[in-house]
């Protein structure tokens, strides 16, 4: 199979690890910056040009676009659709997946349970809207934040009061949510393929942190999950319409609950945790899924 792989760096370890595994099982395969494509929409004769050249088709497109170029990489996503290539994952899903809002109505709107969240852009009450979670200390993050980036933990609803006053100034839509004690800094990250969880890490933040996220500090271990955490898990991927992603789990008294769904998970900390061949499974999904011809779902 000819295939491309949609990425700005082609040296992170996540393509570099797809590319390793797609030419072990006799594929071609090129990396493409979506950012240098350029496409002609035109019904007769749609093409995307990259380098001074009309692209010949793919078989298949692996996307691991950045979510700062969201908008643009999934346009070319969907022209690599429109011309017939199996897409890992659809640009419609994507999108869903990147609006933390919406993903988080979504996944509500199926029941599946998450931390109780509250979204603002220029609240006139801002202790209501800390009330609405049950108060301090809470979480606070920018809609447009990614790695932890723009996530803050308010200890006192003094400090959250603050802490949203100042996102409010920068003309941002701010996230509230239920600080989740007990999970004590640690998470579950599940690695959907389909409709299996394939690898399951706990991550835990480094000291004097809450967030896990390896890009933070975090650390990781191998983790057994339960038949419930595999089960929302796989429905939270189904919800937003993903066949490949990266599924947040907090364990709190009350039960497993969702963080957040990533359309582009990476793949050096799970690989190297459980010792998994993680680029390979999604390689072999593409094989298994993949058909000439390819016509993308619609849905919103």
């Amino acid at each position: 199979m000819k295939l491309a792989i949609l990425s700005r760096d082609g040296a992170l370890y996540s393509c570099r690890r797809l590319r390793e595994a797609a030419l072990a099982r006799g594929h071609s395969i090129d990396v493409i910056d979506p950012l240098s494509c350029y496409m002609n929409i035109n019904p007769a004769s749609p093409g995307i040009h990259y380098q001074g050249e009309l692209l010949m088709p793919f078989d298949a497109v692996i996307p691991r676009i950045g979510s700062a170029h969201t908008f643009y990489g999934t346009a070319v996503l969907r022209q690599f659709e429109m011309l017939g290539s199996y897409p890992l994952n659809e640009s419609v899903a994507i999108t869903r997946a990147r609006d933390k809002l919406r993903s988080l109505q979504l996944l509500a709107r199926q029941g599946i349970d998450m931390p109780v969240t509250g979204f603002a852009h220029s609240p006139d009450d801002t202790r209501d809207l800390i009330e609405l979670v049950g108060g301090a200390p809470l979480v606070v993050k920018l809609v447009e934040g990614t790695q932890g980036i723009g996530v803050v933990l308010a200890e006192t609803r003094q400090a959250a009061e603050s802490v949203i006053d100042a996102f409010r100034g920068l003309n941002a839509h701010i996230l509230v949510q239920e600080y989740i004690k007990e999970a004590h800094g640690r998470d579950i990250r599940c690695l959907v393929i389909g409709s299996e969880v394939v690898a399951a890490i706990e991550r835990e933040a480094k000291e004097g942190d809450f967030r896990s996220n390896l890009h933070r500090g975090g650390t990781a271990r191998n983790v057994q999950i339960t038949d419930r955490e595999r089960e929302i898990a796989v429905k939270a991927v189904a919800t937003l319409g993903l066949e490949v992603a990266g599924v947040d789990i907090l364990r709190a008294h009350r039960g497993p609950l969702v963080m957040e769904v990533n359309a582009s998970p990476g793949l050096e900390g799970i690989e190297k945790t459980t010792g998994l061949n993680i680029a390979g499974m999604f390689i072999r999904w593409i094989e298994e899924n993949a058909s000439p011809g390819y016509c993308p779902k619609t849905g919103g």
